[in-house]
């Protein structure tokens, strides 16, 4: 008997060893029955069982195993991982399933081959194979309805917030523009802006994130204008957001062209701060605001502890910049680690680059360089 006929066969035995230890894992949910315990284990096998009789080339029979192989959107695998999702089951515990799958069937198939079964060495590497594909694809689906799941609470998160920062934002204002406050509560109304502006600013950041993650980027609106107001206006809310930095600026009169004035004030804004708050103290932000050929050109550097040589290919990866030490490290500042993913984006979107210099000896620098008049021009 081949291992197609054998797995149809003994499927009861093989269903009912998958039931048992389904049964003992521990999700923190409700008890679940029979029925949703051996879940699609049945559809799984029946098309393990029929995928071992197909004809397979050897680059097919690579790409299986490697979980590589055309997977249909709704297989037995797929839809698996979701229900096991929505049961409470953590993508290590849907793993073990397999691998007790795996183990069952080997081991019953074993038996039959020591009583004398024929015995084929090719049914038991297609099945090892097909049980690496049926794998890739559950844990594909379950880390993709994770991150769906992760997106829109983010999306919904940073949007619930706004209402209430603005409101905050709004009280601080409004306190700050009266005359009949004392010195000591104009001191803790102007605490208050300065937090809640920063935090404004975070909630931007993630809802940013969650759009660039959802929509394929971040959206950016082109329109004809000057963009060297805007970097002074930057500047002027950088120096007040912090009176005790240095910030020197080197910049031509007018900058004119084709782009989003809101989405590079966010660049702006975000690479100035980052000097201010990882820089060396009492050292000099330098920004610079320039036209290079047919491209405006925008840097800014600041002097102290360098970006580590290991870290810069990361640099602009939310993921790849966290570290356990970061939030110790930079104290108040420390924040989600959005800011310079959003900066790439937005220089991206503008059809433009970005550069990082990083040196003990001279300093840390970030140069964007965005075309003047790109192929998007505004009519």
């Amino acid at each position: 008997m081949r291992l197609s006929s054998f797995l149809i066969s003994n499927i009861e035995p093989i269903l009912q060893e998958w039931e048992n230890f389904a049964r003992t894992i521990s999700t923190g949910s409700k008890a679940l029955e029979s029925e949703e315990l051996r879940d699609h284990a049945e559809q799984m096998l029946r098309a393990i069982a029929a995928d071992l009789l197909t004809h397979q080339t050897r680059q097919e029979q690579i790409e299986k195993s490697q979980g590589l192989a055309p997977a249909d959107d709704d297989s037995a695998a797929k839809t698996h991982a979701i229900t096991r999702l929505m049961a409470g089951f953590t993508i290590e515990q849907v793993t073990s399933e397999f691998r007790a799958l795996r183990t069952s069937v080997t081991s019953h198939w074993m038996r039959q081959v020591k009583a004398g079964e024929e015995f084929e060495v090719e049914d038991m590497i297609r099945f090892n194979e097909a049980i690496d594909q049926a794998l890739a694809e559950s844990i594909s689906s379950y880390t993709a309805a994770v991150q769906a799941s992760r997106d829109v609470f983010l999306g919904v998160l940073g949007h619930d917030l706004r209402t209430p920062l603005s409101a905050i934002l709004l009280g601080a204002d409004v306190l700050l523009r009266t005359d009949e406050l004392g010195t000591r509560a104009t001191k803790i109304a102007s605490r208050i802006y300065t937090s809640v502006k920063r935090a404004s600013h975070i909630v931007g950041d993630l809802l940013d994130f969650t759009r660039s993650q959802i929509g394929g980027g971040i959206p950016i609106h082109r329109v004809a204008l000057d963009i060297a107001p805007v970097f002074e206006r930057i500047i002027d809310e950088s120096r007040a957001v912090y009176p005790e930095a240095d910030i020197q600026i080197e910049m031509v009169e007018s900058v004119k062209g084709n782009f989003d004035g809101a989405r590079l004030e966010q660049v702006f804004s975000n690479l100035i701060s980052n000097a201010i708050q990882h820089g060396a103290d009492h050292s000099p932000v330098k920004v610079k605001l320039g036209i290079t050929g047919d491209s405006f050109q925008f840097s800014v550097h600041n002097m102290g502890k360098p970006i580590l040589e290991d870290v810069l290919p990361f640099i602009f990866s939310p993921m790849g910049r966290y570290s356990p030490e970061a939030s110790t490290e930079n104290g108040p500042y420390a924040s989600l680690g959005l800011g310079l993913f959003i900066v790439d984006q937005i220089v991206s979107a503008h059809n433009g680059r970005i550069e990082v210099l990083s040196t003990v000896e001279d300093g840390t620098a970030f140069i964007v360089t965005i075309p003047v008049q790109s192929v998007f021009e505004v009519e």
